[in-house]
């Protein structure tokens, strides 16, 4: 009875300590999101080939700049309340102009990158987002990790893909994640995610590590160019 009623307790302070691993990531996420600005960067292994590292800035007024590696180099673009730009070898598109111009929905095109700054999330939500989706978060060392349940994996995997409306067929999902705190702010997090994504009839393996870094939190500043200014009007 003593050996059970130890066990017991030992069970359930391991699932307190899991429990208090995602409040304290989740109130991480909470104060970087109060913050009045920050930048990040994004870089990515195993993902788009020569794909290189992704920047972004968010102030506290909604208005986001991102500059997003493409196949051919980089885009930038300015959104805020559902309203952006994009800059264009033809100068700077409203995303509804964007969009209709098309050039592939796959992320690549013009009609890609509009849609994926339409339904752009800052670092802060989307720390909240996969919190949400993870099993559990322990403490080791400077980080918390933890795996990411089966449909956490698959919202990873599937992540700005489609086809026409299509969605594709997920096999072998698998995520895990890591998220590093300083000051009860994230620094920085990072998502390895592994399956194999089915769509059109062509199937492509993944493994892919993605990483997002914060810096400049409450000194980051946003100037858009008027051209952008008067296209997101």
């Amino acid at each position: 009875m003593k050996s059970l009623l130890v066990c017991s307790t030992t069970l359930l302070a391991t699932m307190s300590l899991m429990a208090a691993g995602k409040d304290d990531v989740a109130a991480a996420a909470k104060k970087l999101g109060a913050a009045d600005s920050y930048s990040w960067t994004i870089t990515s292994e195993g993902g788009q080939r020569n794909a290189g590292p992704s920047h972004g800035k968010i102030q506290k007024d909604g208005l986001v700049w991102i500059e997003m590696a493409t196949r051919n180099g980089t885009t930038e673009g300015y959104v805020k309340a559902g309203k952006g730009v994009i800059k264009t070898e033809d100068g700077w598109q409203s995303l509804d102009d964007a969009a209709n111009a098309g050039g592939g929905g796959g992320g690549g095109g013009r009609g890609g990158m509009a849609g994926r700054l339409r339904n752009f999330k800052a670092p802060a939500m989307q720390v909240s987002d996969i919190v949400g989706q993870t099993k559990d978060l322990t403490k080791t060392g400077d980080a918390y990790s933890g795996d990411l349940t089966e449909q956490g994996a698959k919202a990873q995997l599937t992540f700005g893909r489609r086809n026409g409306g299509e969605a594709p067929t997920i096999s072998g999902a698998k995520a895990s994640v890591k998220f590093w705190i300083k000051d009860g702010m994230i620094t920085k997090y990072e998502v390895h995610v592994s399956g194999t994504v089915s769509m059109g009839g062509n199937d492509r393996d993944i493994d892919r590590t993605t990483t997002t870094e914060i810096k400049d939190v409450g000194t980051t500043k946003i100037t858009v160019p008027d051209e952008a200014k008067q296209k997101m009007s």
